[in-house]
C-alpha cells in the first residue's frame, strides 16, 4: 500500500501554490478576500463554475506562485460531502501535477477540514506492491494554514487513525490468496499488538479440541492450516465488550462444489467480513475509543483436494447442533457459526455483528448499492443503519422469519446449511441466527457487494474499499444497548 499525499499543519505557509476553494456561487471558501475578484474574472473567461470536479489552474510564467481553483459544489455543510471535494481536490492536484500546495484562510469548520482532508489522504490510496515497473508518482504535499494548529493536528489525528484502519482492510483485500493465507493473515493480526491489542491466534490443534467442526470442516481440503484470531480491545472498564466477527475464507473455489473458472480470481477477497473486522480493530485501537470490543475472525481455504470436504457430510459444530452440508460452497456461515458460538461462551457480549461476503444472491436483491442487514434486535438494527448511513456505508434491512428458517430442515441433522433456490440471503442470515443464543443482540451484514469496488466510490479509489471498518467504528462509539 502507498498513499502518494501527506499532509502537515503551519501556522503560515511559504508553499506557492494556494488552494482556493469555490462554491457554486462563486463564494470563496479559503484564500484571501481578494482572490474573489480573481475567481469572477477566470469565472468569466474560463467557464469556471464552482461545480464539483471543475478546477483551474493559474500560475505565475516568472514566479512560479499561483493558486490553484476548485470547485466545491452547493454543499460543504456535511462531512460526507467534505470528503468527497478532499477527494476531488487530490484528483485535481494529480491531473495539474502539484507537488506542492496550502490551504489558507478557511471559512469552513474544523470538522468540515478534517474531513475534507480524510476524503483526500482516502482517495490517495494505490496498491502497487508486486509492479516491478512502475509509473513514476510524484509525491504531494499539502500544507494546512491555520491560526491553531496544535488543535487542528490533534483532532486530524483521530481520522488517520480511523485511515490506517481503512487502508489495512484494502490491503488486505487486494493481497493474492498465494500471500495472504490463513496463517499470514493471522501474523498481520499479531502485528497489531504494537497498538496496545490483545491478540490470540488458535490453531487447528486447539480448535479440533473444542470441537469446531463445523469451521474446520471447511478447510479440511487445504493444504493451508486454518486458523481463528481473537483480538481484544480494553478501553472500557468492566463492561461487558462489544463483538464483532467476520468471515474469512482467504479464497474460495467453491470446494467439491466447484465455482466457474469465470471470475473466480475475485475470490480472493471472500475474507472482507475478516479484512473489516480486522481493519476497525486496528482504527479502534489507534484511535483508543473507551469501549471493550472484541473482534474475532475464523480464517480458512476452501478448497477441493481429496480430503476436501463433501456435499452430504454431516459436521458437528461448537454449539453441538449438527449441519448437512449440501453445498461446500456454502462455506462461510459454518466458518462464522462455530465463531459466533464461540464468542459468545467466552466472552458474553452485550451485541454481537458478523460481517461476510456471504452470498451473491444479496447482489441480485440490492446490487452494490448496500450491504444486508439482518438482525434479531430492531435497535441494534437502527443503530447499525445510522451508523452506515453516516459513513457512506450504507446497509439495508432484510426480512427474515419462520418461514424462511423451515427451509434448511434436513432429513438426517438438525439443520442444512443451504435452502431452497430462493432468499438465499435470507436463509443463510436465518442459518446463522441458530448459532445465537435467546436474548443476544445480533446482526448480521452481508457486504458481498460491497468489499470490491470496480470503479471509484465515495473517496475511494477502485478496488479494495474497507468497507465496514468507519462503520463498526462509529457503532462502537454510538451504541448503547
Amino acid at each position: 500500500m502507498s498513499a502518494h499525499l501527506s499532509i502537515t499543519f503551519s501556522p503560515l505557509s511559504d508553499v506557492t501554490t494556494q488552494i482556493i476553494l469555490v462554491d457554486s456561487a462563486q463564494n470563496t471558501l479559503s484564500g484571501a478576500a481578494e482572490h474573489g475578484t480573481i475567481i469572477a474574472q477566470i469565472a468569466k473567461m474560463a467557464s469556471f463554475e464552482g461545480k464539483v470536479g471543475q478546477s483551474y489552474l493559474h500560475l505565475d510564467a516568472a514566479s512560479g506562485a499561483g493558486f490553484l481553483a476548485v470547485g466545491v459544489g452547493n454543499d460543504i455543510s456535511n462531512g460526507l460531502s467534505a470528503e468527497l471535494v478532499g477527494a476531488e481536490l487530490y484528483k485535481t492536484l494529480r491531473k495539474h501535477k502539484v507537488s506542492s500546495a496550502a490551504i489558507t484562510e478557511m471559512t469552513i469548520s474544523d470538522d468540515m477540514i478534517c474531513a475534507l482532508l480524510y476524503g483526500a489522504l482516502s482517495q490517495s490510496y494505490e496498491f502497487n506492491h508486486y509492479f516491478t515497473k512502475k509509473e513514476a508518482t510524484s509525491e504531494i504535499t499539502l500544507c494546512v494554514a491555520h491560526k491553531s494548529v496544535d488543535g487542528l493536528e490533534a483532532q486530524f489525528a483521530d481520522h488517520q487513525g480511523m485511515l490506517s484502519g481503512v487502508f489495512m482492510a484494502r490491503d488486505l483485500i487486494t493481497e493474492p490468496a498465494n500471500v495472504l493465507y490463513p496463517a499470514e493473515f493471522a501474523a498481520r493480526c499479531e502485528a497489531l499488538r504494537a497498538l496496545g491489542l490483545e491478540v490470540d491466534v488458535l490453531d487447528e490443534a486447539a480448535m479440533t479440541k473444542l470441537g469446531m467442526g463445523a469451521l474446520l470442516g471447511v478447510g479440511q481440503g487445504s493444504r493451508r492450516e486454518s486458523k481463528m484470531v481473537v483480538m481484544k480491545w480494553n478501553g472500557g472498564g468492566t463492561e461487558a465488550p462489544l463483538a464483532y466477527v467476520g468471515k474469512g475464507v482467504c479464497f474460495d473455489t467453491g470446494g467439491i462444489s466447484l465455482k466457474p473458472a469465470k471470475g473466480m480470481e475475485d475470490m480472493k477477497w471472500d475474507m472482507g467480513g475478516a479484512a473489516a473486522v480486522t481493519g476497525a480493530m486496528c482504527a479502534i485501537a489507534s484511535r483508543k475509543v473507551a469501549r471493550n470490543i472484541v473482534g474475532i475472525i475464523g480464517l480458512v481455504e476452501n478448497m477441493p483436494d481429496g480430503d476436501a470436504q463433501r456435499p452430504g457430510d454431516v459436521v458437528t459444530s461448537l454449539s453441538g447442533q449438527t449441519i448437512e452440508v449440501i453445498n461446500t460452497d456454502a462455506e462461510g456461515r459454518l466458518v462464522l457459526a462455530d465463531c459466533l458460538t464461540y464468542c459468545q461462551d467466552k466472552f458474553k457480549p452485550q451485541m454481537i455483528v458478523d460481517l461476510a461476503t456471504l452470498t451473491g444472491a444479496i447482489l441480485v436483491a440490492l446490487g452494490k448499492d448496500y450491504a444486508g442487514l439482518f438482525s434479531n434486535d430492531d435497535a441494534l438494527a437502527k443503530a447499525i443503519k445510522s451508523s452506515g448511513d453516516g459513513t457512506a456505508e450504507p446497509c439495508w434491512q432484510m426480512p427474515m422469519g419462520e418461514s424462511y428458517h423451515k427451509m434448511l430442515k434436513s432429513h438426517i441433522a438438525d439443520m442444512k446449511n443451504i435452502g431452497g433456490p430462493y432468499g438465499g440471503s435470507i436463509t443463510a442470515a436465518c442459518f446463522l441466527e441458530r448459532f445465537i443464543d435467546e436474548g443476544t443482540p445480533w446482526a448480521h451484514i452481508d457486504m458481498a457487494g460491497k468489499a470490491w469496488a470496480d470503479k471509484p466510490g465515495h473517496a475511494h479509489p477502485s478496488g479494495g474499499t474497507g468497507f465496514g471498518v468507519r462503520l463498526l467504528n462509529d457503532l462502537a462509539e454510538t451504541w448503547q444497548g
